[in-house]
């Protein structure tokens, strides 16, 4: 059994979600994707949410799923790339879990992202990536407690990060 949440934090595009909920499903615990979690309670898709009530709003609801989470066993957690860039946030994870960066290599990312799923990069350019992922390394590499090499694909990702957590139990 699973003591505490598995927070993944990185770069959208970097296998937070696909990772994270194999692996949940591997462990038999719940898997949570925090855009998705406030999609469903807002009734909106996340670029709507930043489109008509914006970022800063959807930052509150980030923490505010966090909090929903800490009452609630352990579970594996995908968030949303911004996330880890308040420290509120970052706080929360931290006393409640731990926190592994899901680290992708910035080319493969720009090879294969969607930009239009993406609601901070909608309508957006490689450039905006890069820019985004300049910002936010810092951020991710500063509140992991554990870093995750995930640029030799999917199948070796899912490996190395089921050690991992096996490890922590």
């Amino acid at each position: 059994m699973l003591k505490m949440h598995i927070f993944l934090v990185g770069m959208a595009g970097a296998g937070k979600t696909s990772l994270g909920r194999r692996l949940a499903t591997n462990l038999n615990i719940p898997f949570v994707d925090t855009d998705q979690r406030i999609s469903e309670i807002m009734g909106m898709s996340v670029i709507e949410i930043f489109q008509t009530l914006g970022e800063q709003f959807f930052r509150n609801a980030e923490a505010g799923v966090l909090m929903e989470l800490i009452g609630k066993p352990p579970c594996v957690v995908s968030t949303g790339g911004g996330l880890p860039t308040v420290r509120e946030n970052v706080l929360l994870m931290q006393n409640h879990g731990v926190i592994i960066h899901v680290d992708r290599p910035l080319d493969q990312i720009l090879s294969d992202i969607k930009m239009d799923r993406r609601p901070t990069l909608a309508g957006g350019s490689h450039e905006n990536v890069i820019d985004q992922y300049n910002e936010r390394i810092g951020h991710y590499r500063a509140c992991a407690d554990y870093r995750l090499d995930n640029s030799h694909g999917f199948a070796i990702g899912l490996q190395t990060l089921t050690q991992m957590v096996e490890n922590m139990r």
